[in-house]
């Protein structure tokens, strides 16, 4: 028990950490916005959302290098998208109230996050097809062609978000940009102190509990690593900037699937992944895109009622993680 408490304040006192390294990011995000002039759904889909992604990227480099816990990290990038579109947005808008959406975030981003979401799942099911490996689970390997794959999709996404930057005349603030750079390049190094406390936590939790790293992997890294996209969202609904707040969210989920999971095959060569681990995971990771992109294009907002709605959906989801970790529930196979 004392082992159990003594991982779970780590997991805090790291939280703690990611959301301070997060902090100066961001503020060095938003700065760097102002001063390259960009829209704001450009400014909350790629820049905020590449520096609040930070922390699911070091996690799953973290989980794959130091420890060998590629699943590990795949649990906190999943269970980071489910938090990020389930819960920041409620939180949003319980704290700034309801939130306009338009179609720019409903038939562009809402619409490319899905694509991603389909593609990663392809890239793992074409490791199973092709590079399939001998064991009692199905099991296949994730090479570097294989990773290139989502990140290629990204790079599209990428040049779709140039051309609005390019179609956009916005006036650009004077800002010191080497020093911002530098305080950008800090808190992302905080910010990997934190995650590093986080993964150490996660899997110590899993031999405490003799469960999969990968199920605390959904839950403690990918709550703790969100904090940065719930600050940076929850800001911006209170400021009133609701195009901001959701394109972060969903600029977030597009990073973290595109690019922080092939990041971790492309630096370790190759890496093996179980497909019935996986896609239990992902398919709950669709269900709740689905009901998000329902109620995002219902009457374009999102409303009180709805947001108790994601907050209901998202509880469903750690109550059966609970489940499975204390061995109530099989859907993931041990």
């Amino acid at each position: 028990m004392l082992e159990v408490l003594t991982l779970l304040v780590v997991a805090t006192v790291a939280t703690g950490v990611v959301w301070k390294g997060s902090t100066w990011l961001e503020a060095a995000a938003n700065d760097l916005a102002a001063g390259y002039g960009v829209p704001a759904v450009v400014q909350g889909a790629v820049i905020a959302a590449v520096g609040s992604s930070m922390p699911e990227l070091a996690s799953v480099i973290i989980a794959t290098l130091r420890y060998g816990e590629f699943e590990l990290g795949i649990g906190a990038i999943v269970g980071s998208a489910v938090f990020n579109l389930l819960v920041i947005p409620a939180v949003s808008v319980l704290v700034g109230g309801r939130m306009d959406t338009n179609r720019d975030l409903v038939y562009k981003e809402a619409l490319f996050y899905m694509l991603a979401v389909a593609v990663l799942l392809l890239t793992f099911s074409l490791a199973v097809i092709y590079y399939p490996l001998e064991g009692d689970l199905l099991e296949g390997e994730i090479t570097r062609p294989l990773a290139l794959v989502p990140l290629g999709l990204y790079a599209l996404y990428l040049f779709v978000q140039y051309l609005d930057v390019s179609d956009h005349d916005g006036a650009r603030t004077d800002i010191p940009l080497a020093r911002t750079w530098g305080w950008f390049a800090v808190g992302l190094v905080v910010i990997i102190v934190g995650v590093e406390g986080l993964v150490q936590a996660a899997i110590g939790l899993g031999d405490a509990f003799g469960t999969p790293a990968f199920l605390w992997g959904l839950t403690v890294v990918a709550a703790g690593s969100s904090v940065p996209d719930a600050f940076v969202s929850i800001a911006a609904a209170r400021d009133g900037r609701a195009s901001v707040s959701l394109a972060n969210v969903l600029g977030s989920n597009i990073f973290d699937l595109l690019v922080a999971i092939p990041a971790g095959v492309l630096v370790a060569g190759s890496l093996t992944i179980a497909f019935p681990h996986v896609v239990p995971m992902m398919a709950f990771l669709i269900f709740a895109t689905v009901v998000f992109f329902a109620i995002a294009r219902t009457d374009m907002l999102l409303s009180r009622t709805e947001a108790w709605t994601l907050l209901g959906l998202y509880g469903l989801f750690v109550v059966w993680l609970a489940l499975e970790s204390v061995g109530l529930v099989s859907i993931i196979p041990p």
